[in-house]
Order: structure tokens, then sequence, then C-alpha cells
């Protein structure tokens, strides 16, 4: 892969993989067919995931223990040509083993008796229509219920096969197995009737079951944001078991970076048509966010500028005279806007003419690398599927009515133009849309649906904002410097991973260090610090390798003995030499368990001081006996892994300083390796740049009004003040706090997955998740320093309190020394009740509690 995954990429795709398995070699087996779903939000990459699971189909993947299916074929089906091409882009571009004679798109005139193995072909729903010539237009069902037989097939274009013919024979040739991947496999899973969603309704179907002549396609792997409706048709399939659905968590969705936080909304405060006004506020919008673009390009001395995009949303029978009053405003109010950075993506393929602007049309697919066109006017082609991440501004004007196919549109501007977050950066985290003509109670039902990913039925996403009328909040000048200082070398955590391999860590650490020229040949030096713990592990397991190695090299065997004569039957014990094939495969298998590229270079480090050996193959032969048998002795691993862990904590410190004076891109690299671990690892917090922030709170009675204020939060607006939405006791807190001697400013903690939230990690049941304590306080100590102090009203009643409760005393266990006080507060009736988790014996307490309300009412908590 082109690519690193993500964690919760990476888990995807081995179970993904792992169904695959299972389903192929069940068909082949049993002759059984299977179905599942991955199903992600929009915006996780599933493209990148099928792109890395095609790869491990027909490459097979050492990491994830896979072995290429060499039969494997896959179709990619969906209801739209534009969006397959696209995929095809994005499957080539996130590859590296797979090239464009890899991927076929079916054309009119393909005519093939079979399919090819390790291709991926593309159909649409039009290509199986009964009008195509993919299929003659001859539909044999209909010819059989007409005339109870069909009559010699005619074929006046002369081809051999039609394509279902073709896919018949691929699924019944045994030599081969076909896939088959529904994209946005939601979409015609219905039975509405005549309508073309009908139609690929029923050519869905007659690729899941068969019909006629033409079999049931084995494997069927459903991709979607929303796959109820495919998992109900999989649950009326003919003949088809299911496999575990692979399921992709929003919350690690939206903690990778790869979506944007935050979604501001704009509304009018007053009822009538402002559809001028939010044009120009839409249009300083974008102007705002070209000039931080560049200017952290420019910080960052990135050549790569992002040029950000205005899309205007128009009904799907617009007003040409209202889009041109709409462009002659961007224009007055952005003059060095150009009057050829403007495109539309209507149906209607050619230049448009809006008032007295002529716009040329462009596919959708080319918007995302054209930087030219800045301002795109659009109807709901690009509503789904489709997603352009430098899209950051829209003005709508479709009417309130059409809620869903503004959410739709959303739903695709929400990836980060950088494929990460900007750290503390919220305006280059967030997009904007203004919808001149909602109201108040419209526009919090979009709200709504954006807050479950963009659609309707789309699952929740943790951390994702959607701000009504947001305002920016900037670094506080009346916060002294030595605060931010003391709050940037707070220690944060991040969660661990799954499946994570030392040995790939310290490899991922050395290739970053050597980009960076921080320690030139990393990777080798690295390498050559495995191969001395290798040596050790030789002679710290010598006799386990001894016995190991002799039984790679033998193969013992049985023979049954048949006594014709007596009726009798023994079985004589045999030992054979093992041969060139069997010590490679016993050496493969090691290699997955050590590191495949770490066992290669070991073997040539072993090969290279090998005297005795004839020739340098037959140095390597013996190479690759010594590492099969040190992957039979489970101990090597785990001391390998050890070791490995011990040197890229080493590195890690060593390097942390450097590190931090690189560019952000280059320090979220690092970052990743911390997190690619199996133990929670300390990584630094980042300075908040810049904040969107609600100011008013609308009451359910549709009653609004302005947030109060504090001061001295460390960011806050021009006037010096930052809005707070709290509830009762989180306000009798905050201003507790405030009023104690030496205050010196707070933070709100965001509670989401930002480098600018202090995180801790605390283990709920068998699954390690983050909390964000509410609040940081920063005051002055008696010789004049500044200490910190993190307080978190947290309600006992809550199913995580206690373990929440537990991570913070291993937290304070482990980092108490960086603060003044760390406390968890809660109220016992009218009482509020405080925990201070720097004391060693209200750590021990939480460790034995049963639940988290008698630790606040007995006597380790006092009154806060």
């Amino acid at each position: 892969m082109k690519f690193t995954l993500k964690d919760y990429q990476d888990s995807a795709v081995r179970d993904v993989l792992t169904n695959l398995r299972k389903a192929g070699r069940r068909w082949h087996e049993d002759g059984d067919r299977h179905a599942f779903s991955l199903t992600a939000t929009t915006g996780a990459g599933k493209t990148v995931m099928a792109a890395a699971a095609f790869e491990g189909l027909f490459h097979g993947n050492d990491e994830y223990d896979f072995e290429a299916d060499p039969g494997a074929v896959v179709i990619w089906f969906s209801d739209d040509p534009a969006l397959n091409e696209q995929t095809r882009f994005r499957l080539l571009e996130a590859s590296d083993l797979l090239d464009f004679t890899d991927l076929v798109v079916v054309q009119n005139n393909f005519s093939h008796e079979k399919l090819e193995p390790g291709k991926v072909y593309f159909l649409n729903t039009q290509k199986l229509g009964k009008n195509s010539l993919l299929v003659r237009g001859h539909d044999a069902e209909q010819e059989r219920s007409r005339l109870g037989e069909p009559l010699i097939e005619v074929r006046p274009d002369m081809r051999a096969h039609t394509i279902w013919e073709t896919i018949q024979n691929t699924v019944e040739d045994p030599s081969l197995t076909l896939y088959l991947v529904l994209d946005e496999a939601h979409r015609g899973m219905g039975t509405r009737s005549k309508t073309a969603q009908d139609d690929k309704s029923t050519i869905v179907k007659r690729l899941i079951n068969g019909a006629g002549s033409t079999p049931a396609i084995p494997v069927v792997w459903g991709i979607s944001a929303t796959v109820e409706k495919f998992n109900d048709a999989m649950q009326g399939a003919q003949n088809r078991g299911t496999l575990p659905n692979v399921i992709v968590d929003s919350a690690k969705v939206q903690a990778s970076g790869l979506l944007k936080d935050t979604i501001i909304l704009d509304i009018p405060q007053e009822v009538g048509a402002f559809d001028t006004v939010l044009v120009r506020r839409a249009t300083a919008k974008i102007k705002e966010s070209t000039a931080a673009w560049a200017e952290y390009a420019k910080d960052q001395d990135n050549a790569d500028v992002v040029q950000p995009l205005m899309i205007l949303q128009v009904p799907n029978t617009p007003d040409r005279s209202e889009i041109g009053r709409a462009l002659d405003t961007i224009f007055t109010e952005w003059p060095d806007l150009t009057t050829d950075a403007v495109a539309h993506v209507f149906g209607e393929h050619s230049t448009q003419k809006f008032g007295g602007h002529s716009v040329p049309y462009v596919s959708p697919e080319r918007v995302q690398d054209s930087p030219w066109i800045r301002v795109l006017i659009a109807k709901d082609a690009i509503s789904t599927g489709w997603d352009c991440p430098r899209a950051e501004v829209m003005v709508s004007f479709r009417p309130a009515k059409d809620k869903t196919h503004i959410t739709q549109l959303l739903g695709r501007m929400v990836r980060t133009p950088l494929a990460r977050r900007i750290p503390g950066n919220d305006r280059l985290n967030a997009v904007d849309c203004l919808l001149p003509f909602f109201d108040a109670k419209s526009v919090e039902e979009v709200a709504d649906a954006l807050m479950s990913g963009g659609g309707p039925d789309e699952s929740p996403l943790p951390g994702r904002r959607v701000l009504i009328n947001a305002k920016e909040m900037t670094p506080n000048p009346a916060v002294p410097e030595s605060v931010w200082d003391l709050f940037l070398a707070l220690p944060s955590q991040a969660l661990p991973q799954r499946g994570t391999k030392p040995v790939k860590r310290l490899t991922a650490l050395a290739q970053e260090l050597a980009v960076d020229s921080l320690l030139p040949q990393a990777g080798k030096k690295a390498h050559a610090e495995m191969h001395k713990v290798l040596d050790a592990a030789q002679a710290r397991y010598s006799d386990e390798i001894t016995a190991a190695r002799q039984a790679v090299l033998t193969v013992d065997g049985r023979s049954l003995v048949a006594d014709l004569r007596n009726n009798g039957k023994s079985f004589d014990e045999f030992v054979e030499e093992a041969d060139y094939a069997v010590i490679e495969d016993a050496y493969r298998r090691a290699a997955r368990v050590l590191s495949p590229d770490l066992a290669r270079t070991y073997a040539e480090y072993l090969a290279s001081k090998d005297e005795d050996a004839d020739s340098l193959e037959d140095a390597l032969v013996s190479a690759h006996v010594s590492i099969a048998a040190l992957g039979l002795v489970a101990g090597v691993k785990e001391y390998l892994d050890s070791e490995a862990e011990k040197l890229t904590k080493e590195w890690l410190d060593n390097y942390r300083v450097p590190v931090k004076d690189l560019s952000d891109e280059r320090q979220e690299a690092y970052r990743q390796v911390r997190e690619m671990s199996a133990s929670p690892q300390e990584i630094d917090l980042t300075k908040p740049k810049s904040w969107m922030v609600p100011t008013s709170v609308r009451e359910t009675s549709g009653v609004e009004h302005d947030l109060p204020t504090r001061e001295l939060h460390l960011l806050a607006d021009g006037e010096g003040v930052f809005p707070v939405d709290l509830n009762g006791w989180e306000d009798e807190v905050l201003d507790t706090e405030m009023q104690r001697a030496g205050f010196v400013a707070w933070y709100r903690n965001p509670p989401r997955s930002t480098q600018d939230s202090l995180s801790i990690v605390y283990e709920d049941g068998a699954v390690m998740k983050s909390m964000r304590p509410d609040f940081i306080f920063f005051s002055k100590r008696p010789d004049g320093g500044i200490s910190a102090s993190i307080v978190d009203p947290h309600g006992y009643h809550l199913t995580d309190a206690l373990s929440k409760l537990r991570g913070l005393a291993a937290y304070a266990q482990d980092y108490g020394s960086h603060f003044q006080r760390i406390e968890a507060v809660a109220r016992i009736g009218d009482q509020l009740r405080v925990l201070d988790l720097t004391v060693g014996s209200v750590r021990e307490a939480i460790g034995q509690a049963q639940d988290a309300k008698s630790l606040y009412e007995g006597p380790h908590a006092s009154n806060y």
C-alpha cells in the first residue's frame, strides 16, 4: 500500500480478509455461498480498505497471515459509472501492487469466455440492463415465460458470450473464485416499483441469487455507510450463509483526523430572504480560509497550498437569474477571483448561462484535482459517492424542505484536505454551510442528521460538532506565556492499538527518523540491533532451538501395513529428511511471526557469517532453517518484542525534542508511531490556535439566549471572554476554582479527539477507551511558578464512573508530579464531594471499590 492504514482500517482489512478466506474455502470445499458487509461512516476510507484487501486477496499478506487466492476474480458493482471511475482511480492511487491492467472497466464491446484471475471488473446497473449491448437486448427469462423455451439465440453482433454467460463460466470454473463487491450496498436493495431503482434491485438480486442458467456469485461483500437493507436482503437470499459483518467504530474514524471535526451552520436571525447577505458572508469565509491555508503552508514550509472551494447548491430546477446575482455578489466581494474560476456539474454537460456569466461543465471526479475551480455550482449530482476534501464553504439555495439533499452533500464535504487534523486549528478543521432560506427549527434538524455522519441512517459520530452561528476564539493575550509553557508540558495519553507488532513499530520509527535525517541509516541500525537480539536468543534458548531445528529438518510420518492373510493392520513410523519446499514453508511461517523483513535481513546476516557452507545458496538454506527453528520457540518472539519495544522507546525519547521542530505533517507521522503500541503511550499536547464555539443556546421552548461568559480562559474572543455551556454543578466547580487564591487561568478541555485535548486512557471491561477531564486550572505557586490542576466533575451514577476513576488513578500514579491536584468531583445529595487522586490511599481505595458512589460517600472523599 502507498498509504499507511489507520488503526481502525488495519483492523477492518484483517477482518475482511478473514471473511474472504472463509467464504472462498467453503465455496470450494462444500459449494456453500456466503455474504458479509463492511460498514463504515462516510469518509472512513472504504476504498483504501478495499485496496488493501484486494492486495491481500491477489498477492497475499504476511502481516495478516493471509495466503493469496490464485483464482480470485472480483466484480465491483455500483449503480453509477462515474462512481466506478472514481473508485478505480482511488484504488490505483492507494495501491502499489494493483496497476491499471488489473482494474478493468467493462465496456459495451467486452466479450470474454471467463473473467481473468487477479483482476477487478467494474460493472454498473446500466451495463446489465435489458437494452445493454453486453446482454444483446435479449432476456432469456422473459422469453421462457412467453414461449416456454427460448428460441435459437440470434447474435447480430457476432459475440461469442453475453456478460451473463461470462459470469456463469467464471463461477463454474473450479480453479476460479468469483467475489462480488457491492459499492454503496444500501442503494437499490429495495423493491420500489417501476423505477430505475427497481431495475437495479432486480439486477443485484440476480447477481446474488442467480437466475435461469446464471448461477449465484459465490461470495458477496457489501460496502456502505448504511447496510441495513443489504443485510435484510442477505437474510432473504437463497441458499446463502452470512459471515460476521465488519463494523468500523465511528468514534475511531472521527478521532483519526480523516474527517473534519466541526460543521458550522449559519442562518439569518430574522425571517426573510437573505441569500445575498449570506452569499457575501460565505465569500468572506472562503477568502479567510484561502488566507489561512496560505499562511499555514508558509508556516510549514510547504509549497503545496490547499485551495479551498465554495459550493453553490441550487434546486433541481434552478433560477438562473438568482445564480447570476450570487455570482455577481461573489465577484464584487472577491476582486481577485478570476472569471474562469467557476464551474458547474449539472446533468447538462455543456456551458451554462447564469445571468451575465458563462460557466463551463466539469465532471465531478475532476473537481478535487482542479485547483483552478474555486466556486462550483451543483444540484445533487455530487451528493453520493463523491467527495472533495478542499470543499470548505457551501451556500445552499434549496428550501427548508430539501434537508436531505443538504445533509447528503455536506456529508461529502467532511474529509480533511491533508488527510490529517491541523493541530489546534478549528478554522482549518471545519466546513461552513450557509442556509439563507432556513429557519432555526429546520437547521437544527439538519444538525441532528449531520451528527450521524451526514445521513439519516448512519451511525452517530462521537467527536463531531455541528455548531449554529459559531464564533472564533483565539489565544487569550491576558494569559501569561508561562501558563502556555506548562500546558504544553502536560502529559497526554494515546490509546493502544490492537495487534500491534513491536518490530513493525521499530521499523516504522526507523523509517521516519531516516526520512528526516535525524538518524541516518536508521533502518539498517534497527535491524542490526535486532540481529544481536536474535543471536542472543539462539544462545539463551539453545536447547529448545536445537530440538526445533531437528523438527524443521525432518518429516515424521506413519505407514499403514495391512496383512491380507490374517486380516490384521499395523502402523510403522518413519522419518524422512525435509526437502527445500518444506524448509521454505517453515521459514515463511517463522517470518510471519518474527517479521518478514527482519527475517530476510537476518538470513542474509547469518549467511554472510557461514564459512562452512559450499555456496551462498547453501548458506541461505541453512540460515532459513535456523530462522524456522527460532519461530517455533515461543520465548524467542517474546524476547524479540521486548527488546524492540525498549529500542523504540529509547529512540522516541532521544529524538523527542528534534521532532518537535519538524512540520505538523512530520510530527503527525511520529505521533502515529507512538500510538502503534499495545500499551498507552505518552504524547504531547499542541497549542490551540483557533476554536469555533457556540455563543447562544436554544431552549426546548424555542427561546434562544446568549451563553454566559467567563474571563481568563486560554482562548477568548476579541473581548477577552469565553462562552460556557455547562450544567449547574460544573458551573459551581468553575466559579469555585476561579475564586481560589492564586488563580491565573483555566482551560475547558475539549471532549473530542484533538491534539489540544488532554486524554487519559482507561479500561472499560476488556476495551481500552479515552477520557478527557473537563477542566485544567492554572495557579501561582508560593515560589512564583505556575502549577496545573485537573478537576473533573463526573456523575457517579454513570456505568463507566468507576472505570474512569481507576484510569484517572493510574494516570495520577504515573504523572502526579506534573500537577498540584488531580481531583474527581461528584454531587452527593446537595453536597459536592471530591476525591484527590494524588493521594496514595485514595488510589488504593479506588482499586478496591465496588462502585463509585461509595467512594464519594466514604472517608476518602471530602467536601469540595
